[in-house]
């Protein structure tokens, strides 16, 4: 089960496919796509700490598609690297950090929108995205797949853009709380799908151990190191 549609997904990568291919000509790196998207974001976050809520959700909004872009680009220029898979990951924690942060600093700073409630809230929808991210990278570690959970990347890419694009503070801000508080419940539900999801995982393959006491990937081999397949995201 998940929020957004196969068939949603599917179009928003037609749609995309031109400008995919114009990056691919006039060959793009990858990693430039991916800074440059991270940038926006930040971006998009400060306007929402300012208080400029659809500004930012329309900034958010046209500059999720370098969050796609990237991979189909290192994926046809055949420049898909662990690194880059590391970058991309490692960027795309920074850039919910300051989304979320950014809203939990407009509550923070206006009262009357709910302040400290809703600055609970951001904080406990930021750690859950966190643990979403953290139990399938580590699921992976484990070679187990955790690729499940109502709210994935892209699910939380829209939930934090598309409604403050069009909405703003409309309703006394309850579409925007709405929506907070909306994130934050399915970040929790999709962490425990995946504890659940890794723990059924253990019950199945016995050779993989339930519990890892020394972590020795640092002394395998650069070699060893680079054949191990990455999942771009992290998510």
């Amino acid at each position: 089960m998940t929020i957004l549609p196969d068939w949603l997904k599917s179009g928003y990568l037609r749609l995309i496919e031109p400008v995919a291919e114009w990056l691919v000509r006039y060959d793009v790196h990858p990693n430039t796509i991916t800074t440059v998207g991270t940038l926006c974001t930040i971006a998009g976050g400060v306007l929402y700490g300012l208080g400029h809520i659809r500004t930012g959700g329309w900034l958010l909004g046209i500059t999720a598609l370098f969050d796609v872009l990237d991979g189909i680009v290192a994926r046809r220029t055949e420049r898909s690297s662990v690194f880059g898979a590391f970058y991309d990951s490692t960027l795309d924690r920074i850039a919910d950090g300051f989304v979320l942060g950014g809203l939990a600093v407009f509550f923070a700073t206006r009262p009357e929108w709910w302040g400290v409630p809703m600055v609970g809230t951001c904080v406990l929808a930021l750690i859950g995205s966190y643990v979403t991210s953290y139990t399938r990278a580590r699921a992976e570690g484990l070679g187990i797949d955790a690729r499940v959970g109502i709210l994935q990347r892209p699910e939380r890419v829209v939930l934090l853009s598309a409604p403050q694009a069009f909405f703003g503070l409309a309703f006394h801000g309850l579409v925007l709380i709405a929506i907070i508080v909306l994130l934050t419940v399915t970040a929790w539900i999709t962490a425990a799908q995946r504890v659940r999801a890794v723990y059924q995982g253990l019950q199945t393959e016995p050779g993989v151990p339930v519990r890892v006491l020394h972590d020795t990937s640092r002394a395998r081999p650069l070699e060893a190191r680079s054949r191990r397949r990455f999942i771009a995201k992290g998510e």
